[in-house]
Parts: C-alpha cells; sequence; structure tokens
C-alpha cells in the first residue's frame, strides 16, 4: 500500500516538516551508480590472509616508523588477543601502542578476493580499499612508490622486488607490471564480474620517507631533479660535520614529506607524474575502455591541496572513466573546537562528488549512543536538515554515510563509552576511563537501530569491515583489529592496554548481527525511495524520543518510525482515508501487518525499535 504524502498524521501533536534533500542544487555529473552503492571500507592488512607465503619479513618493514625491527620480530597470530603481548613485543620495553605500530598481520589482496562472495551476500555493491600501493608501514599512507602495489600484497614479494629494479620511476615506458599488480587487476575484474564497484585511497598530499623521490633528495640535496617536488628548508652544507637537510612534513610528521604547492595547487613536476598513475590504475591497458581499472578515488587529507589541482584532477578522472566517482576525506576544520567542515565549497564548480560523511556520523552517535549529552529527535532532525540544506541533493546521495571508519572509535565502542566529542578521548591511549569492552544487552539494540537509521536516511551507507561482524575497538589502533571471520577460533580478551588483566570478552562472529545488516541492506536495496527519494520529517511527538519520516521516490513510498528509548511505548495514529481502504500496513522489518480499527491504530515499541512501514 502507497502512503500518500499530502495526508497528514495525527500523532499525537505530530505534523510534517516537510524538508528537502539540499538546498536545491543538481549536480548532474555524479554517477548515478553510487546513489544505489551500498560501501563497504577495507583495511587490507587486516581484513584477510589469503597467502601466507607473501607475510611480511623483517626485511620487508625497514624504513617505517619507528625504523628498527625488534629482535625475534614475527607477523602476529591472527587470533591472538589484541592487547596480549608476543614475545618479541615484552622485550622491547615498549607500551603497547608503541609496539603496534610494528605489527602485522599478513591481509593481502587474495585474501579480498576469496571473501568478495561474503561481501556480495552481505548485499555490498562497493568496495572501498585504504591504501594498496608499496610502503613499509601497516598502514600504507607513508607510499613508497605509487606504481605498484605492495609487494607484500601480491604472491611473490621477492620477485616483484627485483622487477622495481629494473625501472625508471619517473619514467613511466620502462614501468613494468609486478606479481602484486597482476594480482590487484584481477581483484578489479572479480569485483566488477559481480556488478560491483573499487575505490582506492589517493594519498597525494604528502608521500614516505621511504618515497623514491624523496630519497632522490636526500642523497643530491641541490643536484636532485626532484628537489623542487617537497618543501625543503634547508639543505645539507657539506663543510660541517651535522646534517642541515630539513623539511617539511604533513602536519609536523617527519616521516610524511609534504609535497610543494603553487598557486594552481601541487607542483608542477609531481602533478605531471602523478597524471601517468591516475591512468595507470584507472584505464591499466591503456587503450581507452576503463573496465579494467578501478572505479574511482577516495582522497586523503583534500583540504590540504588547493581546489584547483583538484578540479584539475577530477578533469582528468572524468576524461578516463565519466561514471567514475570521487570521494574526499574533508573532516576536522578545529578538532580542538570539535567544528567540522561544510564541505560545500568543494562541491561548488563540479570538484567532487561525495565526502566522507562525518558530519553524519556525529549526529547519528549523538542521538542514539549518547546518553547524558544525548540530543533530542528535534536536535537530530535539526542536524541532519542543516546538512541536507548546505549539500546539493546529487552529492549527498553519493556521499559516504559512515558510522566510524579506520581513524575513529568503532560504532559499538561508542555506544559503549557514550557523552564524549566524537573522535575525542576515544581510545585508553588518551583516555584512561575509556572501555575496551565487548557491548553488551541493550548496547546491541542501540546499535541495529543505528544501522536502520543509516540505511534508510539519505546518503550511500559505508560499512567498515567487521562492524557487521560484531567488532569494537577504540580509536586507532584498536579500530584496526584482525576482521573477525566465522572460520576462525579467536583467543578471548582477558587484557588491558597497560598490560593489567580484565573480565574476559569472547571474540567470534556474531551471526545474529550479521543478519540484520543483510535485512537492513535488502531493505534499503528493495525500495528506491533510501537511496534517491525526499524525505519529509514527523516531529514533536512521544516526548521526542520518537523520530518519524516519510522517503517518497516517484510513486514509491515508505514510513520510518524508530523508538530511541530504552523502555517500551505506543501511540495512536490515525490513518487519513485515502490508507484506510487497505486496512493495514506492513512493517518491512519483521515481515507482520499492522491492522487498523476503523481509522485508528495504536503503534507498539519495543525498546530502540524501528518500524519501516509500506
Amino acid at each position: 500500500m502507497k502512503i500518500i504524502l499530502s495526508c497528514i498524521f495525527v500523532l499525537n501533536i505530530a505534523v510534517f516538516a516537510n524538508t528537502r534533500v539540499s538546498n536545491g542544487e543538481v549536480n548532474s555529473s555524479v554517477p548515478k551508480w553510487a546513489k544505489k552503492a551500498v560501501w563497504y571500507q577495507i583495511f587490507p592488512e587486516r581484513f584477510n590472509n589469503g597467502d601466507p607465503s607473501n607475510d611480511p619479513t623483517p626485511d620487508d618493514i625497514k624504513g617505517g616508523w619507528p625504523y628498527l625491527v625488534p629482535k625475534g620480530w614475527k607477523i602476529i597470530p591472527w587470533e591472538s588477543d589484541w592487547y596480549h603481548f608476543q614475545p618479541w613485543e615484552k622485550m622491547t620495553g615498549h607500551d603497547f601502542y608503541w609496539n603496534q605500530g610494528l605489527r602485522r598481520y599478513g591481509g593481502d589482496i587474495q585474501g579480498i578476493i576469496d571473501k568478495l562472495d561474503y561481501l556480495q551476500n552481505l548485499g555490498i555493491t562497493a568496495i572501498y580499499l585504504n591504501p594498496v600501493f608499496e610502503s613499509p608501514s601497516l598502514h600504507k599512507y607513508d607510499t613508497r612508490m605509487y606504481r605498484h602495489i605492495d609487494n607484500n600484497f601480491g604472491p611473490n614479494p621477492q620477485k616483484d622486488k627485483k622487477i622495481w629494479q629494473r625501472e625508471k620511476p619517473d619514467d613511466a615506458a620502462t614501468w613494468l607490471w609486478t606479481s602484486a599488480d597482476t594480482l590487484f587487476l584481477k581483484l578489479i575484474k572479480e569485483i566488477h564480474k559481480r556488478r560491483m564497484r573499487i575505490i582506492i585511497d589517493g594519498v597525494f598530499n604528502h608521500v614516505g620517507y621511504t618515497f623514491w623521490a624523496f630519497q632522490d633528495v636526500r642523497r643530491k640535496q641541490q643536484k636532485s631533479n626532484f628537489k623542487e617536488w617537497f618543501i625543503i628548508k634547508s639543505f645539507d652544507n657539506p663543510l660541517t660535520p651535522g646534517n642541515e637537510f630539513d623539511y617539511e612534513g604533513w602536519n609536523g610528521v617527519r616521516d610524511l614529506p609534504e609535497v610543494r604547492e603553487d598557486e594552481n595547487g601541487l607542483n608542477l613536476g609531481f602533478k605531471k607524474y602523478l597524471h601517468k598513475i591516475i591512468l595507470r590504475w584507472m584505464d591499466p591497458d591503456n587503450d581507452g575502455d576503463p573496465s579494467d581499472g578501478i572505479d574511482g578515488w577516495r582522497l586523503d587529507v583534500a583540504e590540504k591541496v588547493n581546489i584547483r589541482f583538484w578540479r584539475e584532477f577530477r578533469s582528468w578522472v572524468k576524461e578516463i572513466n565519466p561514471d567514475a566517482y570521487i570521494t574526499a576525506e574533508l573532516w576536522w576544520q578545529d578538532w580542538s573546537r570539535n567544528k567540522m567542515y561544510n564541505a560545500a565549497p568543494w562541491f561548488a564548480g563540479d570538484t567532487f562528488d561525495g565526502v566522507m560523511n562525518y558530519r553524519f556520523a556525529r549526529a547519528l552517535k549523538k542521538f542514539v549512543a549518547d546518553v547524558k549529552t544525548q540530543i533530542s529527535a528535534s536536535a537530530f532532525i535539526d542536524s541532519l536538515r542543516t546538512l541536507y540544506h548546505d549539500y546539493p541533493a546529487d552529492n549527498l546521495a553519493v556521499s559516504l554515510n559512515l558510522l566510524d571508519s579506520h581513524d575513529v572509535d568503532r560504532i559499538s565502542s561508542q555506544i559503549v563509552n557514550p557523552d564524549r566529542w566524537y573522535d575525542h578521548q576515544a581510545s585508553f591511549q588518551n583516555n584512561p576511563k575509556y572501555d575496551v569492552r565487548k557491548p553488551e544487552g541493550a548496547e546491541w539494540l542501540k546499535l541495529k537501530l543505528i544501522v536502520g537509521l543509516q540505511m534508510t536516511l539519505p546518503g550511500a551507507p559505508m560499512i567498515y569491515y567487521g562492524d557487521e561482524a560484531g567488532m569494537w575497538g577504540g580509536d586507532d589502533p584498536d579500530c584496526r583489529k584482525p576482521m573477525v571471520w566465522p572460520n576462525i577460533n579467536y583467543e578471548p580478551e582477558t587484557t588491558l592496554p597497560n598490560g593489567n588483566s580484565r573480565p574476559a570478552d569472547s571474540v567470534k562472529f556474531n551471526q545474529k548481527l550479521f543478519r540484520w545488516y543483510q535485512k537492513m541492506i535488502k531493505i534499503r536495496k528493495n525500495n528506491p525511495e533510501f537511496s534517491e527519494g525526499s524525505i519529509k520529517f514527523i516531529v514533536k511527538f512521544g516526548k521526542d524520543k520518537i523520530l518519524g519520516f516519510l522517503r517518497h521516490y516517484k510513486n514509491r513510498n515508505s514510513m520510518v518510525l524508530i523508538n530511541n528509548q530504552s523502555i517500551q511505548t505506543s501511540f495512536p495514529l490515525t490513518i487519513p482515508d485515502k490508507l484506510a481502504e487497505k486496512g493495514y500496513l506492513f512493517n518491512l522489518v519483521n515481515k507482520q501487518k499492522l491492522i487498523f480499527d476503523g481509522k485508528n491504530i495504536i503503534i507498539h515499541f519495543s525498546p530502540y525499535e524501528i518500524l519501516i512501514l509500506k
């Protein structure tokens, strides 16, 4: 039965708040497929070890922080207690947070290929990979080379190293394909065969300390052909015993040399080099058909680069593949004051298609996860209205509606640790009161409610790997635990980051939560109003703890009602004449009919329940 939007529901003192999902602007170049996408973010080193033969060795991690390899270093067993020290870690004399930078678990490209059917079964249609280019670190944001996939992600790391030596890094005509590159191209093919899409992280504001051009500058100083690529503060004076070589690192981090900019963005030499990189991964065989390449980019710390460059970058991408998708990390304008960016300037002038929508994530946290500082349904609606006013409709529809990511504590742990600013005091490392335990009881109900809202509100939902499996953890590094799989027996978590013991938390795949994600994704995909429709809010009823909204697209309509309380509750709803003919509403969540008594019905809610009515 259709819900007629022109009617007025009598829900105690409920009224419709007619809200447009935008400021009315339209961006016609936004890819249509991205509006219907259900995203899954993968942190490759921690997702799945599909090929133990390529696991990192001590030699592979040299050149990355902390620039040493402890005696006895080995990769960490996938199933081990997260905070428990391995033998080599005990010998370093450092705490957990120092040691974690040296940890490796062996996740790789084959591991992702092996789990594509799992992702398809979940309902995923698009994948975002954290950096995959060659790098000595676990996170790969310190790029050594953009032209190759990390050799430990491929089947033959030693062979790949020999291939690197046959190339000239600045001459694309000499570039070859390594075994890791070839396997990555197979991953793209397998994803496309399943009618899924893939984007990868573009980290172009800075490079790693081991980046080939920066190392050339470090060796040759003023004589290097690449000295203009970086912000060099001073060169070494060979007549003095000390080394005066100094340079600018991203946010002052010397591991990450920053790329020099001019009035048009990134340095011209680096920009020309980068153009070749974009082409390499978007059209690998350079035949004009981009179907063998990636489907777009997620751009790291995008606000750090002049917007003029991003507009030029967009022209490169769209020339190769007009249907490609570009999204950006535009996040903290002022972290200390809890102020996030309004990304509207980066949508103007046709720059980015979408952004990682942390404003959406923060609003959901404040509405559902928080307790003492919880906002009302009306305040939550106001937060969403502001977002919808700021962003054009098409850009909003394709922005990544995340709940968490590799840079924040997991949504489950946000629920366990409420009443904080988003992404603040979010781990035991900087907040000893942060509780590292597993969620329990009603906390799981809150998580399910948040997921229901994520799948029914405007924007493209993005799942951070393992959330659907019930994973928990604080801010980096705890949000980067190895994925929990059904076929692996994990040690219980019995340790605190400071080494003390704690009550045991069992670690295993949460089948009930997985099925909930499946159900919510299926409802979203089967009802286009949730991905492409307008929204109208129903406000001011149920003591401002009940939220309602209507989604409408063409002749398709749905009404969503949620109880954001720990108690059962109910309220009366009067059905208009045009809706009363059918005699019932159908709840897509439990597949039950809500039968009318004449034109009236009492809506009954369980704690933290969501109803999706047709």
